[in-house]
């Protein structure tokens, strides 16, 4: 048997004779188990934060969406259309027209995003679970689903045959506007449903049959201005982009739901790695009782040390010793606090013991990964700690 490491477990199971080193050896302990049940349970917290944030934006958003490269829109052919639908891993897709164009309802404006999709749109999208209000729209109708921001700005509600929804997109040409009303082409809409997401999507869309949207903007039967598209779980995203690219000439770009909403990803991941670096200078802190208990250990066996040493044992070794018996301490102080702290998340994720409101529960998520970054993170700063104390035994201490 590694004869350090036999020493270091007995330094461990053994209590010494001065009871002010055994209290500061459960304090240091009682830091480490604390720290690492903290530092688990606000990954978990921050881990359902993520996934309760983006759930707004995975409600609208597709897999992949593609949109030109070259300007607004671009036409897609029966043949391109043909090829799509033999790509491996791919469900569904959906052709949409987005553009920023003019609403009017009784005397009130808004300017956001008329969004036309065809009739697969349901397939790609869950939006229709969605609905506040009412139903969803019909193909080749002047139906729309509006948001429920935008029926609050425009006090609207549903089939108000008395005040008329108005669209007003601008007109495609080049040259000076002479006749400010001949610039828009204009329809009335007949608002059918109400969409209920989150505050920002609410007031972002105006969901209308995909004819409609062409017909407004003077666009061409086969001109979109993107194909979302909807994947299997386990499809190979590169693979199904650079077919994609290849249908299409590489005149596209082909986005995921990360890139789509490229800078919120960016917030609450730097979110997460602040949090985690403030618990873990919290843990390094605790650490510091660490280095103090095993420098007061090697004064306590300083007597035995020097027994070692006198039969032989290198000074390496003996700092070996307390080097194991620090990092053992570690290790064993984040099982426990892992252990506390998977039991408080799983309480509260099964149970949902603690509310933010009183339908809806603190979002925390258990995973694997968060657990292996707090034992990785323990034992590493737990070993650093006790690189640091062993490095004190040395021929002038034990002279």
């Amino acid at each position: 048997m590694n004869f350090p490491l036999y020493i270091a477990k007995r330094y461990i199971l053994s209590n010494s004779k001065n009871n002010a080193i055994n209290i500061i050896n459960r304090i240091a302990s009682l830091g480490i188990i604390v720290g690492a049940m903290a530092l688990f349970v606000v990954l978990s917290v921050f881990s359902g934060l993520k996934v309760f944030s983006l759930s707004f934006t995975n409600d609208i958003d597709p897999d992949l969406k593609i949109s030109s490269t070259l300007g607004k829109s671009f036409l897609i052919s029966p043949n391109q259309e043909s090829q799509i639908k033999k790509i491996d891993g791919l469900v569904s897709y959906s052709k949409i027209i987005e553009e920023r164009v003019l609403f009017t309802f009784d005397g009130k404006q808004e300017v956001t995003y008329l969004k036309g999709v065809d009739a697969n749109f349901s397939k790609v999208n869950a939006i229709e679970k969605k609905l506040f209000n009412g139903q969803w729209l019909k193909a080749d109708t002047y139906q729309v689903v509006v948001g429920y921001g935008i029926s609050q700005k425009f006090s609207m509600g549903l089939l108000d045959f008395n005040n008329q929804l108005e669209v007003l997109a601008p007109k495609p040409g080049k040259g000076a506007i002479e006749n400010p009303e001949e610039a828009f082409n204009k329809t009335d809409l007949i608002p059918v449903g109400i969409y209920a997401i989150s505050e920002d999507l609410d007031s972002k869309y105006v969901f209308a049959d995909l004819g409609l949207a062409q017909e407004l903007l003077e666009y061409k039967p086969n001109q979109v201005s993107g194909i979302e598209i909807k994947t299997n779980a386990d499809a190979d995203e590169s693979a199904i982009t650079e077919q994609l690219q290849t249908i299409f000439d590489n005149k596209i770009t082909v986005k995921n739901r990360a890139q789509l909403n490229e800078s919120l990803y960016k917030m609450l991941n730097t979110e997460n790695i602040a949090v985690y670096l403030i618990f873990t200078l919290v843990i390094v802190v605790a650490l510091f009782n660490l280095i103090g208990a095993l420098i007061m250990m090697i004064l306590d066996k300083k007597g035995n040390l020097k027994t070692l040493f006198n039969l032989g044992t290198e000074i390496k070794d003996l700092r070996k010793i307390f080097m194991l018996q620090g990092t053992l301490l570690s290790v064993l102080g984040g099982i426990i606090g892992l252990t506390l702290g998977i039991i408080i998340v799983l309480i509260q994720e099964y149970f949902q013991l603690i509310m933010i409101t009183p339908t809806l529960a603190y979002p925390v998520i258990f995973s694997l990964e968060n657990a292996l970054i707090v034992m990785g993170t323990i034992v590493t700063l737990g070993f650093i700690a006790s690189l640091i104390a062993s490095s004190r035994v040395s021929k002038k201490l034990l002279e």
